[in-house]
């Protein structure tokens, strides 16, 4: 990375912070700082309410996948200095945060874009699966639209 660019990833099973994620970016040359909150909803499928989320992922390979995104995102939005990814591994309730990410740059315009970019490609790309539970104590793995080889409503 040049010019003091940085890019924090993690998985954790804990409950994330946002302000934990917000202060991975900032910086004094930026006067943007763009985020993003995926939490938990409480849909209704086919009769069942989602009670909460289980989460799996390919650790191995969730680093280098977010860091080739990252890349790209630099790629297309040059001016984007700090990128910051929290996501939940685990079970996740109906509420809470399953992913969070912080892009700054130094007008809001490129982090905007570029953080609406991420999320897209981030359900798309990167190794990481979730299993709806339902209140029927039934449970589906779910498939994000945006995957290539899925088609699910997300």
């Amino acid at each position: 990375m040049d010019g003091g660019r940085r890019d924090v990833f993690k998985l954790s099973r804990d409950r994330l912070s946002v302000q934990e994620v917000v202060d991975a970016v900032g910086s004094a040359s930026c006067g943007a700082v763009s985020l993003f909150i995926g939490t938990t909803r409480q849909d209704d499928v086919d009769g069942r309410k989602v009670v909460g989320l289980e989460y799996e992922a390919y650790e191995g390979m969730v680093q280098s996948e977010l860091a080739k995104l990252s890349a790209n995102v630099r790629a297309r939005w040059p001016d984007i200095v700090h990128v910051c990814v929290h996501h939940r591994l685990g079970w996740v309730e109906v509420g809470e945060a399953s992913v969070v990410i912080a892009i700054s740059s130094p007008h809001r315009r490129d982090g905007q874009e570029a953080i609406q970019f991420y999320v897209t490609q981030l359900k798309a790309a990167v190794p990481i699966w979730k299993k709806e539970v339902y209140d029927t104590q039934e449970s589906s793995w779910k498939e994000n639209a945006e995957c290539p080889w899925g088609g699910a409503k997300d």
